[in-house]
């Protein structure tokens, strides 16, 4: 285990008072756990979770190469978009496109510092009614070009049969059960704390909630394997793994593009497949992906109808 510090030396360390370190966790999730009735904060995670929550990143060089060969995606993973960088490489073989698992945070920070030329995110916004455009208002300026991807069905993913009998996010409280995590700044995590915290769960209560790993796969490989109860994850991976799902929402997984790069050939040509047979029909060999709105640009302004109903369709598709 790493270090612990108690709340007067976090408060120090984050340069806050030790009122605001309470503040942070309740409001804003600054890990935290409690041992014999008093809080410790694991100096790693305080320190992973403040490079999370970093907004004022350094604007890129100007220096990445425009996407005439090579297209670099950076974000958010996804079973469906690793099949569709595939159809694309064999579409265009005298191109190549690759992508980098950094999570939406991260795809979003590459984005604004010119690492990429696209990145996928699912970032929840505060008001619960939207994806994307306020995290990236906040780090970028001029605000990129969203086009959606898809819609998918998050939730738990479980064991098969649903042995725990887990119905919501409440019964993870559940005595002896072991959650497995994602990473700090990946659109997942924020969506489970979110509903951690409207079911009344502290997270580091649970066994586990400091399990993280990389990607939705393996949420689902931890819980097949017997070593997790339950993670969660998209309703795909459940489905590729003969797992069990308990759904929390749809939710809209986006392209976000620089403006000045949107025409790019290469990228052109990825936007492309999302209106073609060959991409409909990955898409359709999994539960849990809606793709009518696929390859649309969204705006901020426009609201969709619900994020919940997979039945009607967001007011976003033009």
């Amino acid at each position: 285990m790493g270090k612990l510090l108690s709340t007067k030396e976090v408060a120090r360390h984050l340069g806050v008072n030790e009122k605001m370190v309470y503040a942070l966790i309740a409001e804003k999730g600054l890990p935290a756990s409690k041992v014999t009735g008093k809080w410790v904060f694991p100096l790693h995670l305080v320190d992973q979770w403040v490079e999370a929550h970093t907004i004022n990143l350094p604007a890129g060089s100007g220096a990445m190469p425009g996407a005439d060969g090579l297209l670099i995606v950076a974000g958010s993973n996804d079973p469906l978009l690793e099949q569709t960088i595939g159809l694309f490489n064999t579409r265009f073989p005298e191109k190549l496109a690759v992508f980098g698992n950094l999570g939406s945070l991260g795809g979003i920070r590459s984005l604004k510092q010119e690492l990429c030329h696209m990145a996928t995110s699912h970032m929840l916004q505060e008001n619960g009614s939207d994806y994307n455009f306020e995290i990236a208002g906040e780090l970028m300026n001029p605000m990129p070009v969203v086009v959606n991807f898809c819609r998918r069905r998050q939730g738990l993913i479980v064991a098969k049969g649903n042995p725990r009998k887990i119905e919501s996010t409440a019964d993870l409280k559940q005595s002896g059960l072991r959650l497995v995590n994602r990473r700090l700044g990946t659109g997942t995590r924020q969506l489970l704390d979110r509903e951690l915290q409207l079911a009344g769960l502290d997270g580091s209560q649970i066994q586990g909630y400091r399990h993280e790993v990389q990607r939705h796969m393996d949420v689902g490989l931890a819980v097949l394997s017997g070593k997790a109860d339950a993670g969660p994850g998209i309703q795909p991976v459940a489905e590729v793994l003969g797992l069990d799902f308990v759904p929390w929402r749809w939710e809209r997984y986006d392209l976000l593009i620089h403006k000045e790069r949107f025409f790019d050939q290469t990228i052109q040509l990825f936007l492309g497949l999302l209106h073609e047979e060959g991409f409909q029909k990955l898409a359709a060999g999994f539960e849990g992906y809606d793709t009518a709105i696929s390859g649309k640009m969204i705006f901020a302004h426009q609201r969709a109808k619900t994020e919940n109903n997979p039945t009607i369709e967001p007011k976003e598709a033009q």
